[in-house]
């Protein structure tokens, strides 16, 4: 199994893609027994390159641009602009597509969103709608890509992450449940928070990393000891945080009331 699979609909085209489901089925409309894979692999460079030369192997149209460089950063912010409600893009909606969203950042009252990978690009596709102003411009509505699962990628890339179990089995073996308590923890992120201040003063970068991460292996302990999981906690206060809106002021955002 690979990450990268180069798929076949007979007759139709070669692609790629790293979601079967969602490119092949949902988007463009094929059952199993009506596609197959050719080749898959987590190597993103072979993937492409396997692509293209199977595109010409076997008579299909070959795409102008690698599969790998549909990602690379490109600066198209003068294109894009963000109001409360949406998300301008300064070109025909006939015209949006992976080449032209390829790592555009979007800027807006719920965060910033790189379009990094291809299911985020296909979102944008997918639910761009004509501007009612006129033909050269298009929108999405900014509330509906906060909350669509493609761009809920990152928290969610965090809690699967099995390093939470890691640091859980760590403090297991160690006894550190068993003789632990929540108050003892508190104290240790007391200590930690102290270590990344003064980190913070030195302008000491590695430093600061060290101690981010021993407050997160401590925060992950005192989650258990009193009876959450980090995963929870997390959730819940990304839940809550994501449903604000606010500005930045002198340096740090304030929530609208």
């Amino acid at each position: 199994m690979g990450k990268y699979k180069i798929y076949h609909i007979p007759g139709v085209k070669i692609g790629c893609t790293t979601n079967i489901q969602k490119r092949v089925v949902e988007t463009q409309g094929y059952k199993d027994g009506e596609y197959e894979i050719l080749f898959q692999t987590d190597d993103i460079a072979l993937a492409s390159t396997a692509e293209k030369t199977l595109q010409k192997d076997l008579g299909y149209k070959v795409d102008r641009q690698l599969y790998k460089n549909l990602f690379k950063k490109s600066n198209k912010m003068s294109k894009c602009s963000s109001s409360e409600a949406t998300t301008t893009f300064k070109i025909p909606k006939k015209d949006i597509n992976a080449e032209f969203l390829q790592n555009l950042e979007i800027k807006n009252g719920f965060g910033t969103y790189a379009l990094d990978n291809e299911a985020k690009i296909e979102w944008i596709i997918s639910n761009v709608h004509a501007s009612q102003f006129g033909p050269g411009t298009c929108y999405i509505y900014n509330k509906a890509m906060e909350e669509a699962e493609e761009f809920q990628e990152p928290i969610r890339r965090a809690l699967e992450l099995n390093v939470f179990d890691d640091i859980r089995d760590w403090a297991t073996t160690r006894g550190l449940y068993d003789k632990g308590n929540g108050q003892t923890q508190y104290i240790k992120l007391l200590e930690e928070a102290g270590e990344l201040a003064q980190a913070l003063l030195k302008k000491d970068k590695a430093e600061v990393k060290d101690a981010i991460g021993d407050m997160v292996v401590v925060l992950t302990n005192l989650a258990h000891l009193e009876g959450f999981t980090i995963e929870e906690c997390i959730e819940s206060a990304y839940g809550e945080i994501s449903k604000r809106t606010g500005k930045m002021i002198n340096g740090t955002f304030v929530k609208d009331n």
